[in-house]
This record gives C-alpha cells, sequence and structure tokens, in this order.
C-alpha cells in the first residue's frame, strides 16, 4: 500500500522537503534568469514583516471575485483580537457555532449543525484527525500560522463533496505572504494566579529563483474551570418541588487541562508567470493533562462534616480523573501548475498524518454503602490516520471569457484505532483505614494497586481503508457582468473494514457506493451590488464508530448499540442566494439565506431484539432513514464608518438565524446540537497620529438541543466580551494587551436520562441533572518586532 512508503519520522520528511528546497536553486541555476516581470508579480503579492507586525489601518472582510459564494478573512480582521487557533479566530465570522468547554473552540459547527456536516480543508487539502465523524479540531491550528479563512458556502465540481453545511479552508502563510521577519514574545495569565508563555519565529525572502517562508510557535495552553451538578430522581415535568422532594446528590468538579502547542510552517515556492511551483510542510504536536477532580455530595450546599462513613456525613464520593493527551500532526505537499498554449495544468500530492495517544485513568472511592469501596478504571486510546491524496486538473480555454477544466482526484486513507481497557480494580476499603479521611488532604489514588494488563473494548481494535477515485469536469467563465461556473464529479468510493473484536465471520467487510454530484453557482454585478445564486448536491459518510460491526452493551442508557457496516452517506440537495453591497472602499455589506434538503439520514433506530440487560431494552442500530431540511437566513457588516466624518473607526457584525427539522422515533426535532441563532459584533477605533488602537467584541450563540435513545440535552451558552489595546512604536514593534472571557462566560447544561426508550416516551426519568461549568477571565500581553 502507497501510505507505507511515508511510514517513519516527521522529522525525516519535513527535512526531505527542505532539502528538495535546497537543491532546487542548484538546478535552477543552469537555467536562463527569470524575467523581471515575475520578479514584479511575486513582489505585488507580498508585504513586509513591518507592514504586518505594525497593522496601521483596520482590517475588513475581503470580496471575492469568484462565482462561488465564498466569505474571505484575511488576519488583519482577528489579528488584533490576539486568537489563539484557528477556532478562536472563527468565532468573528458567520454562521460558525461551538457545543465546546468554555475558553475552548474545537468542533466547528457551520450553520449549527455537526461537525460532520463541514469539510474541513487545510491550504485546500483535506485532512485527517481522531474524531469519528471525520471531523478535525481547529484548536490544533495556531492562529499565527494563518494567512486567511475561507467560508465556502456551497460546493464546486474541484472540491471532494463532503461539504453539507458548507467549507471552511485554512489557508496557511505561503512563501509569497511575507518579506522580512518577527519575532513573537507573549503570556496568558489566568485568574488564578497561572501564566502561560508563548513565542514565535517567522521569516520570509528570497531564496534562490524563488522566495522561502518558515515559521514556529510555542504557546502554552491552559483552561481552569469550575463545574457544579445538581442530581435529582425526577425533573419540573412530573413534579414542581423536585429541588427539595427529589433532590439525589450534587457533584462539584475542578477540571484543570494544562499544556503546550509546537506548530512550524515551512513554504518554497517559485513563479515565473507560466510556471509555479511550490512545496510546503506543517506540523503541530500537542501535550495535555486533563486533571479532574470530583466530590459528590449528599446536600445541595454544604461540603463540611465527615466523609460519609456513617449517617451523620455529607460526602459519598471522591474522584480523581487524570486523562494525558499527545497528539502529531503533519502534512507535505507538493503543487506544480503550469500556463500553455492547452491552457493550464496544474498537479498536486498530498500526504498528511495524525497520530493520537490517550491515557485515562479514574480512581474513586464510594462513600455511599455500608462498606466503602475503591474503584479503579484504566483505558488507553491509539489512533493513527494517514491520508495520501492526488489531484490533476487540465484547463482549456474555448474563447475569451470561458473555461473548460477536466481533473481526477484519488485519496488513500488508512485508519488504526485501538482502545483497550484494563479489567477494573474493585475492592472495599475498611472503616478503619479510612478513619479520619479528608477530601481536602486524602486523595482517592492513594488507595490505588497495578493495573492488569489492558484488553480491546468491544469495537475498540479495528482498520479502516477509504480509498476514493473521483473524476470532474466544469465550465466557468465571464460574460459582462456575470461570472458563472457550472460542474459535475463522479466520487466512487470502496470502504475495508476490518474489526478484530468480532467473530472471523464478521470481521472482514467492503463496501463501496458512488454518487454523481452536480454543483453551479452564478454572481452577477449589479452596480456597487453583486447578487449570487449557487446550488450543489453533497454527501456526508457515515462515522467511524457507526460502520463497525461490534455490539456495544448498554451505550444508550441500558440499551445496547450495534454498527451496521452497510451504512450508506447521507447526500444532501441545497442551494444559496445572496446578495453584497459595497460600502465606500473598504467596506461590505451582506445577506444569504440558505436551504439543504438531506436525504438518507442516519438515525439510531430499534431492532427490537432484546438487550443485554434485559426486559424493557433494546439492541440499537444506525440506518438511513428519513429525511431532514436546514434552512436559515445570515448577515454580516464590515466597513468604517468614513461616510459619517469617523474613517478611523471599524465596525464589524454578523447575524445568522438557523433552523432544521428532522423526525426520530420520539417526534421532531431540530438536527441535534444546532442553535437557532449566532451572532456577534464589534469596534475597533485607530488613533493614527498616536500609534494606537481599542477595540471590543461581543458574542452570543443560542441554545443547542440533543435527543438521542435515553438521552436529552440542552445547552446554553453566556455572552462573551473581548477588548484589546494596542501601541505601535516606531514601524517595528507591536505591544498588544487583551482581555477575553469578561464576562466570565458559562456554559449550563439540563440532561434528561432515561433508562429504556419506553421511559423516554413515558417520560419516566432515570436521572434529570443540572450541569454548569465556568471559568475566569483570561488576559494577554503580546509583543512583535519585525526586522
Amino acid at each position: 500500500m502507497m501510505t507505507k512508503f511515508f511510514k517513519g519520522s516527521h522529522r525525516a520528511i519535513l527535512l526531505c522537503g527542505a532539502a528538495l528546497c535546497i537543491a532546487t536553486p542548484v538546478h535552477a541555476a543552469e537555467e536562463p534568469a527569470v524575467p523581471a516581470a515575475a520578479d514584479d508579480m511575486a513582489d505585488d503579492q507580498t508585504r513586509t514583516a513591518r507592514e504586518i507586525v505594525v497593522q496601521g489601518s483596520i482590517g475588513f472582510r475581503n470580496h471575492s471575485d469568484e462565482a462561488e459564494p465564498k466569505l474571505v478573512y484575511d488576519e488583519e480582521y482577528f489579528r488584533r483580537f490576539e486568537p489563539l487557533t484557528a477556532g478562536d479566530a472563527l468565532k468573528r465570522v458567520p454562521s460558525v457555532t461551538f457545543l465546546s468547554d468554555v475558553l475552548e473552540s474545537d468542533g466547528a459547527r457551520l450553520r449549527g449543525l455537526d461537525p460532520g456536516y463541514t469539510q474541513i480543508l487545510i491550504n485546500g487539502d483535506r485532512i485527517p484527525g481522531s474524531n469519528v465523524d471525520r471531523s478535525f479540531f481547529l484548536d490544533r491550528v495556531p492562529a499565527e500560522l494563518i494567512k486567511q479563512v475561507e467560508i465556502v458556502r456551497s460546493n464546486s465540481a474541484r472540491r471532494t463533496g463532503d461539504a453539507v453545511a458548507g467549507t471552511l479552508n485554512i489557508v496557511l502563510r505561503d512563501a509569497f505572504t511575507m518579506d522580512g521577519g518577527y519575532l513573537r514574545g507573549g503570556a496568558l495569565i489566568f485568574d488564578d494566579g497561572e501564566i502561560k508563555p508563548s513565542g514565535g519565529l517567522y521569516y520570509g525572502g528570497k531564496f534562490g529563483p524563488g522566495r522561502l517562508l518558515a515559521g514556529v510557535n510555542v504557546q502554552g495552553r491552559y483552561n481552569p474551570k469550575k463545574k457544579k451538578s445538581l442530581r435529582f430522581d425526577d425533573s419540573p415535568e412530573n413534579n414542581p418541588d423536585y429541588a427539595t422532594q427529589d433532590f439525589n446528590n450534587r457533584e462539584d468538579q475542578d477540571d484543570v487541562r494544562d499544556g503546550t502547542d509546537y506548530a512550524g510552517n515551512l513554504n518554497w515556492a517559485y513563479d515565473d508567470g507560466e510556471n509555479k511551483f511550490e512545496i510546503a510542510g506543517n506540523y503541530v504536536r500537542t501535550d495535555r493533562d486533563q486533571i479532574e477532580r470530583s466530590f459528590e455530595y449528599n446536600d445541595l450546599t454544604s461540603t463540611s462534616g465527615p466523609v460519609r462513613l456513617n449517617a451523620d456525613g455529607n460526602l459519598l464520593s471522591d474522584n480523581f480523573n487524570p486523562l494525558f493527551i499527545k497528539q502529531e500532526s503533519w502534512a507535505l505537499s507538493g503543487k506544480f501548475s503550469k500556463e500553455w498554449d492547452l491552457g493550464k495544468t496544474t498537479f498536486k500530492i498530498s500526504f498528511a498524518r495524525f497520530d493520537n495517544e490517550e491515557d485515562e485513568l479514574e480512581h474513586e472511592i464510594d462513600f455511599n454503602r455500608s462498606t466503602p469501596r475503591y474503584t479503579g478504571d484504566f483505558a488507553l486510546t491509539r489512533i493513527q490516520d494517514d491520508e495520501l491524496s492526488g489531484q490533476l486538473e487540465q484547463t482549456f480555454r474555448i474563447s475569451d471569457g470561458l473555461d473548460f477544466a477536466l481533473g481526477g482526484f484519488f485519496q488513500n486513507k488508512d485508519r488504526d484505532t485501538n482502545i483497550a481497557e484494563a479489567p477494573r480494580n474493585r475492592f472495599n476499603v475498611s472503616r478503619t483505614t479510612l478513619a479520619g479521611y479528608s477530601q481536602y488532604t486524602n486523595a482517592p489514588q492513594d488507595f490505588a494497586i497495578d493495573f492488569r494488563p489492558v484488553v480491546p473494548t468491544p469495537g475498540g481494535l479495528n482498520t479502516i481503508e477509504e480509498d476514493r477515485r473521483d473524476v470532474y469536469a466544469l465550465v466557468e467563465g465571464t460574460s459582462g457582468p456575470v461570472k458563472f461556473e457550472a460542474g459535475l464529479r463522479w466520487e466512487n468510493t470502496t470502504v475495508r473494514i476490518n474489526d478484530q473484536t468480532v467473530a472471523a465471520a464478521l470481521a472482514l467487510n467492503t463496501v463501496k457506493y458512488d454518487f454523481l454530484l452536480p454543483s453551479a453557482s452564478v454572481k452577477i454585478q449589479l452596480g456597487d451590488g453583486r447578487l449570487t445564486a449557487s446550488a450543489a448536491r453533497t454527501v456526508r459518510r457515515p462515522r467511524f464508530d457507526y460502520i463497525s460491526p461490534a455490539l456495544l452493551e448498554a451505550e444508550l442508557g441500558d440499551n445496547d448499540l450495534l454498527g451496521n457496516t452497510g451504512l450508506r452517506p447521507e447526500t444532501a440537495w441545497g442551494g444559496d442566494l445572496g446578495y453584497e453591497h459595497r460600502l465606500g472602499r473598504t467596506g461590505v455589506i451582506g445577506v444569504n439565506v440558505f436551504y439543504r434538503k438531506v436525504q438518507n439520514l442516519v438515525e439510531l433506530t430499534n431492532t427490537q431484539v432484546e438487550g443485554s440487560e434485559g426486559d424493557g431494552t433494546f439492541v440499537y442500530q444506525p440506518r438511513n432513514v428519513g429525511d431532514g431540511e436546514v434552512w436559515g437566513v445570515e448577515f454580516d457588516l464590515s466597513a468604517d464608518l468614513g461616510a459619517v466624518g469617523l474613517p478611523d473607526t471599524g465596525v464589524f457584525g454578523n447575524l445568522s438565524l438557523i433552523d432544521s427539522s428532522v423526525e426520530d422515533e420520539f417526534g421532531s426535532r431540530r438536527f441535534n446540537g444546532q442553535s437557532k441563532y449566532v451572532y456577534n459584533f464589534g469596534v475597533i477605533q485607530n488613533f493614527p497620529d498616536f500609534g494606537a488602537s481599542f477595540g471590543a467584541t461581543y458574542r452570543k450563540q443560542g441554545s443547542a438541543y440533543d435527543r438521542t435513545v435515553g438521552e436529552e440535552v440542552t445547552t446554553r451558552y453566556g455572552a462573551d466580551l473581548e477588548v484589546f489595546v494596542e501601541k505601535r512604536i516606531g514601524k517595528s514593534f507591536t505591544i498588544r494587551a487583551v482581555g477575553s472571557n469578561l464576562l466570565n462566560s458559562s456554559k449550563d447544561e439540563v440532561f434528561n436520562k432515561f433508562a429504556t426508550a419506553a421511559d423516554q416516551v413515558a417520560r419516566d426519568f432515570d436521572e434529570y441533572e443540572l450541569e454548569s461549568e465556568e471559568a475566569g477571565p483570561v488576559f494577554q500581553v503580546v509583543a512583535r518586532y519585525a526586522f
């Protein structure tokens, strides 16, 4: 298999890429000198490091001249608020929501849909990740490496069709981004006194006949949260006095996430106007410890008194749950394009790998028994996901203003999963041993014994190979005020599943499917405004855990979950209709409406087979059933106030109103996790005479509702306020102070839990839980010096 060729150290691969960059100038020296016009063209695209570091003007949303509906945000748009990651940057663009923990922005939900409905690209390439829904957590991409963020609302035949909600393309800095270099240094200051440093070095310049860009970034990460849960035996639906009559227990938890991210970006490019060659590599590593300490009490407020070794105690349990995470991802790509008599030929090949290692332990002492008991659990997760892909496209010039493109795409994906657990350690602890135990001075891990060897969990040891072979064709062109694109893509996929945790007769499975995906977009210039209309068919491929043939007992309340190797992708027909109007020289205001009709929707269905927990429980299986609809309207504004005499005041804002409808066995609901709205607005004031500026942004998203078998969750977020103050010193130095989460934003969740589906219909609660987590403000000081 071709991907096996790439096994080995990421360092060796990146060094090979660097060697190729160095080797290229030696060969190129034998060729005729590059025409002066080529240097001029490259210089037109390149800004000096001083222009990047000392941002004297306000950044606005870009105008995209392509036919397809695309919003482009350069780094100047969000840089002054110093986002740590690509996810943080996306909090300021339309229609992106998150269901992340407080202070985190990982799984982007374009138009509020599950992350698996959004295509995430880096430099136009698909990237692997550890998530079973094929999504990629954007908090792993440092914002310092970003050149621009693109939101592509409708799909094109040039891209794979995995974009039901749309596409988010993170464009990293390339060799034409910057001339010169700069140093970055800073620190994050948290409300508990913790300080996390950050730093980086970036350089771009001419190298041989081309240009080179290199950057490294180290970022301390820290997230201290407080969480409280109140659990009841019933809910207000059945008992208005549940808080006093049905109280069961309270849990207080400290959740501290402490780690460091390391990242690097390397790019070399050559462009003489006819030939362009580019080689790029990027690397990200995350080392992170997540430490949770939880206490359960039998009182709504009290923490005093001895542990529950007698009737007077109120500490029910003490839990220590550390999770140690190490993630590495890297990618290497090469791209060549040539303009010649027949048109333009483009070839691109790339390889990407994602490695995820997690070790999770849990130690707990349960005092709420006649004899206290210690329980210890250990689990490990190892996931390696490789993707090798290539694309070849030939564009033919049919006539002035009309081109025809024909292309092919291949991708070989190998995903190896190893999830294993040690048999549970469980034993009674005598009262004599626990005498004098205090949650303030003692810890449950003090009683731990060595864990036995781990064994794979059901569905936890498998290999998935997914091979794609696509071809596409499209026409594109310009006719007066009209730009257009229309294309057709044929996607053919073979999936091989080998699950080593099931019987041999069920372990090996092969599934094949193919789709025709038409798409079209048109953009019409109307004076200072532009009308854009587009339509496309897209797909969402099944989750990896859903296509494993394993049976997971008591996975859904007391019900079991059985995978389905024959599960097929969901498909969607959709359209977008938008209008944007230019305001002054740089401003723009826009509105867009969208609709998606999702077919072959994957939902959990009752097989009517009795579950492992006995009478009243069942085996559920994901199947392609029913349809769903998604619709909404999106507004955005980015402009200065020059029309009212305030050219140094920039305002920006966006509002998305989104909704959907889907049927499950309990009735109608929105798509799981979809917020009804999300908005943010802000202002930046520049003081050119003083070399200073300040700004603020405010963000809020609506509540989200999830309903699955055995559980219903309603999630609400508080508002988020961020401010910055900036001082520019000379032409080379900028210092910036940023305050984020200034409103102590909280995440509040309501859980309805049921043992069986029948109980869920009858509203017979197994547990009703109110959970809230909160984190304090974060302050950041960052300085950059250009050279």
